[in-house]
């Protein structure tokens, strides 16, 4: 069933393991995890790393683009010719940027 269906778990933002003056952990955008299965990912790899604190990505960043041309690449669709009008001009979802992350398919 994976072979045809692409799995997506994350959140909106990353948590350190620490707060600063609070209950509960801080939110940051500059490190945060994805899980992704099925669709022509590779099984059971890790890709990235964070700092020792889970503050901000360190190794193999992924940006926001990078992970939208990813995910549109595996359901067939090329990012690059994807586009919508916005305000009279043709947009592209991922920006004028986004290159698929080759490394984590199969």
């Amino acid at each position: 069933m994976l072979d045809d269906t692409l799995v997506i778990w994350g959140g909106e933002f990353g948590r350190t393991p620490m707060s600063q003056g609070g209950d509960g952990r801080d939110h940051h955008i500059k490190g945060f995890s994805y899980m992704v299965a099925g669709g022509g990912i590779k099984p059971g790899i890790s890709h990235g790393t964070t700092d020792d604190f889970g503050y901000a990505a360190q190794d193999n960043p992924v940006s926001v683009h990078d992970f939208h041309a990813t995910m549109l690449h595996v359901l067939g669709i090329d990012h690059k010719r994807l586009t919508v009008k916005f305000q009279g001009l043709d947009a592209r979802l991922t920006g004028i940027s986004g290159d698929v992350v080759r490394e984590i398919l199969v």
